[in-house]
Order: structure tokens, then sequence, then C-alpha cells
């Protein structure tokens, strides 16, 4: 029995060892040569969040999910793209939560609107208060 649930503990326990074994992506650590490039890569991954950190940037996380998204970055920088194609690109991939900049959609705008409008409220509840007041 004991060498049962030895197995079955070693068997479930495989897919987390094999993920150490995976090498890191080609530029998940190592910077572009040109410096210009790097600089647009390095601004781009410190507006995009990490997926497994959620409090980092992948630009400051040391996940294995960061680290390849670094690398996508920096090859699709040196290759020539535009770095809000890039971000695009990751939105469409892992959705808006990927992203520190967020967009203006049919969803959204109520975050966007809605401390205009309690700024309005808190407007009209000062005014009424005031004429209130100089009435009395």
């Amino acid at each position: 029995m004991r060498l049962l649930a030895w197995l079955l503990a070693l068997c479930l326990a495989a897919p987390t060892l094999a993920q150490d074994a995976v090498p890191p992506a080609p530029f998940a650590y190592r910077q572009l040569d040109d410096p210009a490039q790097e600089a647009k890569a390095q601004a781009l991954m410190e507006t995009l969040r990490c997926l497994k950190c959620q409090s980092q940037s992948i630009a400051d996380s040391d996940a294995p999910m960061a680290g390849d998204m670094r690398s996508q970055v920096r090859q699709r920088i040196a290759a020539g793209e535009d770095p809000e194609a890039i971000r695009a690109w990751l939105v469409e991939r892992y959705g808006d939560y990927v992203s520190y900049t967020p967009r203006l959609t049919s969803l959204t705008w109520p975050l966007f609107a809605l401390p205009l409008v309690l700024l309005a409220l808190a407007a009209l509840f000062l005014r009424r208060r005031m004429r209130k007041g100089n009435r009395a």
C-alpha cells in the first residue's frame, strides 16, 4: 500500500518537476544589442502585468511566464514591430488584464465616467449646502 501511495505521489509530482527542466526563452534574461530597441522593449515591458505575480510588471517579475513574455516583446521589437501593436497582440492573447494602461471600451467606460459623476454630485451637494448656509 505504501508503495502504491509513493508511486501515485511521484506521478502527480512529475509535471511540477518537468516545469523546472524547461530552459528560459531566448530573450527572457538577455537584452537586445541595440540600445534604442532595448529601451523601447523595456518601456513596453514596464506597462505589462505579469499574469502569475499580478502585482509586478513583466520587467520586474522572475516568473517563467513573465520571462516568456519579455522574450516575445524583445523578439517582436527586434523584428521592427511597433510597441502598440505588440501590446494589442498581448491584450488579444491574454485579455485586458495584462495591460496596466486600460482601454476605453463599452465595458470599461463606466469606470472612466464614474469619477466625473461623483465630482458633479459632490459639487451639487456643496452648492446646496452653501445656499442653505447663506439663507440662515
